[in-house]
């Protein structure tokens, strides 16, 4: 059997894997395990109890964290002319329409978010097998299509997040890094898991929530009492 690094026994005396953690215990010990050379992206992974192959069990969701994601979101706005102003005065990494769709057809996707006004859909559309499987097809649900180009950036580029259940019923979503305080990190944590909360189906019989594992870059995933943050059965 090979021997444990330091950083792995330091983990191992710190870390009980069979152990639940309340949430707030959770933030700080992710801090504490954490030994990356960089600032490691704190996830959490909520598996849930929907079938996600039946329409009235999906989950998709937004939701604005309190301090944000940590990460720099690199926003592309696809609008007429009359709009580019707003968007760069918004922010907008990215602002234009015509060479940025031929880009993406030509296989450029180094975004995070993509916002566009109505109008341009029928243009967008055709992107759809490129934009989808990444997850960058705007949608009105998640507030990526709409007039208010302007707000719709600020609010991205202040950690409003989409996510959305896959096929093995789990939403994972990166709530912060590890040199956000624990504070930070837990304030974060109540806001995305009481946004999945309220999206509960309402055809769904039995758990919604099973279990709620934090981790961050690399490290081990840690489990959280769903109790700890008013998870009822």
């Amino acid at each position: 059997m090979s021997k444990l690094t330091k950083n792995q026994q330091a983990v191992a005396a710190k870390f009980d894997s069979k152990k639940q953690y309340k949430l707030t215990e959770a933030c700080e010990l992710v801090k504490e395990i954490s030994f990356t050379k960089f600032d490691a992206s704190v996830e959490l992974s909520v598996r849930l109890g929907v079938d996600p192959r039946k329409a009235n069990q999906m989950v998709r969701g937004v939701v604005t964290l309190p301090n944000g994601t940590g990460k720099v979101t690199r926003v592309l706005c696809l609008c007429t002319p009359d709009k580019e102003n707003e968007a760069k005065e918004a922010g907008a990494d990215y602002v234009g329409l015509d060479d940025y769709v031929e880009k993406i057809k030509g296989g450029w996707t180094d975004v995070d978010v993509i916002i566009c006004t109505p109008s341009v859909m029928g243009k967008i559309g055709a992107l759809g097998r490129i934009l989808g499987p990444r997850g960058l097809m705007p949608n009105p649900k998640t507030g990526t299509v709409t007039m208010e180009v302007g707000k719709a950036i600020k609010e991205v580029k202040a950690g409003k997040i989409d996510f959305k259940v896959d096929k093995t019923g789990i939403v994972h979503s990166a709530i912060g890094k590890v040199s956000f305080s624990a504070a930070q990190l837990n304030e974060n944590a109540v806001e995305f898991i009481n946004a999945i909360i309220k999206l509960k189906p309402q055809a769904l019989k039995g758990t919604y929530i099973k279990s709620i594992y934090m981790s961050s870059t690399m490290s081990a995933g840690i489990n959280i009492d769903s109790k700890s943050v008013g998870v009822a059965d």
